[in-house]
């Protein structure tokens, strides 16, 4: 990372609070006098030098500890973790209104900090009057604001109700105005604390808008959020916190999947043990072993990042077309197939498997597992069985290039056998991650052809399944007045 380019500088940063039972303890804190414990005076009267021992009424709580980072111009940096990670207090130090007890934060520029949207604003002043007095706390004078006035006031589309005091506004409105105010301070580090989550999805698309406008600019953002899709689709880095330690700066993707494994850690583990299928589940089951692709076919896990508990690892994975030959490009329409194994170094519970496709703009396209398709499971999952899978994608989707990640996760047999009556966000606290190889393959697709000509079959993302039928009413002249 080139030191010239980086405007956020995190080294060792710690921040400790003292938490006093009562208040009265603080008081005693600040005016009882320091007491030498007998040992300290007897080594005193040897003439050795004694410390002084002073009564603590508080105990210690470390909101963070020993973090160090950096951001660059132009990066946008993923911050993630549970409620009390120490992500709040990251940021506060970070906008200057929180000073560390150790470390340092060198923070080079202005910074727009969306921590509490509007907390500069007088709820008794108009929305107007707002923007200026928002803008002067935010660093702007006079001139600047009038400039950016009808920019900010254009972005917040309130109507009259710029004109009105702001405790009249409704939360979407306050919300609207504030981001509004520091979206246009031409900051070169914007901070953002799960501050869009409220806002809807035509305001979330405007502000996702001109943070990609600030990014291009050359400011960094820095955006807290627990949806690890939006960290995953405009973050490049993420550092993930838990009770104020650092447990992962890295790729997005990757600090995603460490998120969700690092937080199962409270998870019951699934039983190690399968009951038998049928004779024609274990017919149907074999059949994927057999299936072996070209080795030209494979890709080199060599250097694939794997993020795994343990319980196993990926030792296999191919891409082919409807053939079963080697392909990484196909057009519109034309089917995948997807070869990919796992080696179990511990037992364990029903394998879930399966696939996550995005764009190159990190937006997840297509995902779906075993336990979607509902398919069948193998007998044996002891220490040193494989797990093979072969899933086939119609690749309906638009020109372009995409990512691929693969994934195994298990639940219990009670929970496979109960899978129809079982909904998606019980499944989804349910499951144990095992191992997933983030961004492990990269293919594309380009425009569909019919009697060898290229044919777009459809615009956006997604191909997706319907109908449309025209019919013409013929003129009824007896309706004709004219």
């Amino acid at each position: 990372m080139s030191s010239e380019k980086i405007i956020i500088d995190v080294r060792s940063l710690s921040k400790r609070y003292e938490i006093y039972p009562q208040p009265s303890d603080r008081l005693k804190q600040l005016v009882v006098p320091p007491v030498c414990s007998a040992m300290n005076r007897g080594a005193s009267s040897l003439g050795v030098n004694w410390r002084v021992n002073t009564p603590s009424y508080f105990r210690e709580f470390w909101a963070l500890h020993d973090i160090s980072f950096q951001v660059r111009k132009g990066e946008t940096l993923g911050i993630i973790g549970r409620n009390g990670s120490g992500k709040s207090t990251l940021l506060q130090i970070l906008a200057g209104t929180l000073a560390p007890t150790a470390g340092v934060a060198e923070v080079t520029g202005r910074v727009a900090a969306l921590l509490e949207l509007g907390s500069g604003f007088n709820p008794d002043f108009t929305g107007r009057e707002n923007v200026f007095l928002n803008g002067r706390i935010l660093g702007l004078n006079q001139r600047q604001i009038e400039d950016r006035y009808d920019q900010i006031v254009e972005f917040a589309d309130i109507g009259n109700f710029i004109d009105e005091p702001v405790k009249t506004y409704s939360s979407g409105m306050f919300l609207r105005l504030a981001f509004a105010v520091q979206a246009h301070i031409d900051a070169s580090i914007v901070i953002i604390d799960e501050a869009l989550a409220v806002g809807d999805v035509f305001f979330r698309q405007k502000c996702y808008t001109r943070l990609e406008q600030l990014k291009a600019s050359g400011a960094a953002i820095l955006l807290v959020s627990h949806s690890m899709p939006d960290i995953e689709q405009y973050c490049e880095r993420a550092l993930l916190l838990d009770a104020g330690n650092q447990r992962f700066l890295g790729e997005a993707s990757e600090a995603a999947k460490n998120y969700y494994l690092f937080h199962q850690q409270d998870k019951v583990q699934a039983p190690r043990y399968v009951s038998e299928v049928s004779a024609a589940s274990k017919s149907t089951l074999s059949l994927a072993i057999a299936l072996q692709p070209p080795v030209e076919a494979f890709v080199d896990l060599s250097n694939k990042v794997q993020v795994a508990n343990g319980q196993a690892r990926c030792t296999g994975l191919a891409m082919c077309n409807a053939k079963g030959e080697a392909c990484s490009h196909f057009r519109q329409g034309e089917r995948a197939q997807l070869y990919y194994e796992f080696e179990l170094t511990e037992p364990i519970g029903v394998p879930i498997c399966g696939i996550v496709i995005k764009n190159d703009r990190g937006i997840i396209v297509h995902g779906k597992n075993s336990w979607q398709f509902d398919t069948e499971v193998p007998t044996s999952l002891g220490q040193g069985s494989k797990i093979v899978c072969q899933q086939q994608i119609q690749l309906e989707l638009a020109p372009g290039e995409y990512v691929f990640e693969i994934g195994l996760a298990s639940v219990t047999l009670t929970e496979w056998e109960n899978r129809q009556r079982i909904s998606h966000e019980e499944m989804s606290s349910l499951y144990i991650s095992i191992c997933q190889v983030p961004n492990v393959g990269v293919f594309s697709v380009g425009i569909g052809q019919k009697n060898g000509v290229s044919v777009l079959t459809h615009h956006g993302v997604a191909n997706l399944p319907g109908a449309l039928e025209i019919a013409v009413q013929a003129r009824n002249d007896s309706n004709d007045h004219h």
